[in-house]
Formats: structure tokens, C-alpha cells, sequence
């Protein structure tokens, strides 16, 4: 297996899953902001232009929390669970992507890729995000007090998700006052090497 990525937010998360269950990936590292993802080369694996995408044989896979769920199967694992805590994993990956990390990315791009690419970040375009994510972190933290995981207390590809906004909070700066859940929860994550380190053996 081949897996493309680049070292931003949802290609962290497959490759700290790939690298959680020891598969064996190739990981091939291609330079989002080097325009890498958009040569005519790239763009036959993902027409949309993106990372990561996950070549199995002649199978390609793009969005990153498929693979995830691709990747727990392959291994025979439990991270996308096949019982009843499926709908509630799902569940999560939804509400992420449609609120938390949606608004969270947006802290990130102004804050962490503008800077990368010599482009100042604009505060204003902050103010609407800044309330989203306050509301929809309560959300999240409320959901966390007395939880290890965000599913049942068992390790699932929603916590992946769920956090991925989360290694890049200071230089994000992510308004995460009062989110003493969410900052709990986090601290087990980088429990993980995996986690911590997602992209420390990808060449």
C-alpha cells in the first residue's frame, strides 16, 4: 500500500491510524505548498487535487476518514468498529467534520498555512469561526467529562478525527479556555506515538 500525504491536517490523521496499527505503508510525500498535489501526475490519483489518497493495488482511496475506516479493516482492527458502536462512530464523523473541525481548520489555515506561504492571516475572517467553535466545543467538551474516548471509552477513528485540529492548538491559537475536557482528552491522545509523531517515519 501507498499512502500520499502531506504534513497538514487530514493527512496527519491517516497516517497516525496507518502508523497506530504498524501496517505496511509506503508513505510518499508530496509538497502541498509546492503546488505537488496538482500536477497532472497527482491529479490522475485525486482529481480533486488533494491529500491524502490511498493506492491499494488498483484500488484508490481518497478522503481522509475513509482510509482511516479502510485502514482499521485491513488490520483487522476495531478502530471502525463492526457492532453496535458503528452508528455512533459515524455519528461523530459527521458532527466533526460538518462543526467542530470545520471551524477549528479555519484557526489553522489563518493562522498556521497563510504563514507558511508569506501571507498574513486576516482576523477578521476569525470572528464567525470564533463563535462556531466555542459553541460547538462546549459540545464536544461536555460530551468528554468522565469519557477516556469520545465512543463507548474504547479507542475509535472518531478520536483520530476528532483531534486533529488539536496538536497545532497554540500556533492555531484554537480558543480552547474553559475546554478542560477537550484538553484531557487530547493529553491521552499524544499518549499514542502514533499520534504524536504521525509523520516521523514517512520518507
Amino acid at each position: 500500500m501507498k499512502l500520499f500525504y502531506g504534513e497538514v491536517l487530514n493527512p496527519r490523521k491517516a497516517c497516525a491510524v496507518a502508523r497506530y496499527l504498524d501496517l505496511p505503508v509506503d508513505f510518499v510525500r508530496i509538497d502541498v505548498f509546492r503546488g505537488e498535489s496538482r500536477t497532472p501526475e497527482f491529479l490522475r490519483l485525486n482529481p480533486n487535487g488533494q491529500v491524502p489518497v490511498l493506492q491499494d493495488g488498483a484500488r484508490l482511496l481518497t478522503e481522509s476518514n475513509a482510509i482511516m475506516c479502510y485502514l482499521s479493516d485491513k488490520a483487522g482492527a476495531d478502530l471502525w468498529p463492526h457492532d453496535a458502536r458503528q452508528i455512533e462512530v459515524l455519528r461523530w464523523l459527521m458532527w466533526d467534520a460538518q462543526h467542530f473541525s470545520r471551524h477549528a481548520a479555519a484557526f489553522y489555515f489563518q493562522n498556521v498555512v497563510k504563514p507558511k506561504v508569506g501571507r498574513e492571516p486576516d482576523p477578521a475572517a476569525l470572528e464567525e469561526p470564533r463563535g462556531f467553535f466555542r459553541s460547538y466545543g462546549a459540545v464536544l467538551n461536555d460530551h468528554l467529562r468522565g469519557r477516556r474516548y469520545v465512543v463507548e471509552d474504547r479507542l475509535s477513528v472518531a478520536d483520530f478525527a476528532l483531534a486533529a485540529t488539536l496538536p497545532y492548538a497554540e500556533k492555531a491559537q484554537l480558543p480552547l479556555e474553559g475546554f478542560a475536557e477537550i484538553v484531557r482528552w487530547h493529553e491521552r491522545m499524544n499518549e499514542l506515538p502514533a499520534w504524536r509523531e504521525p509523520f516521523a517515519h514517512a520518507a
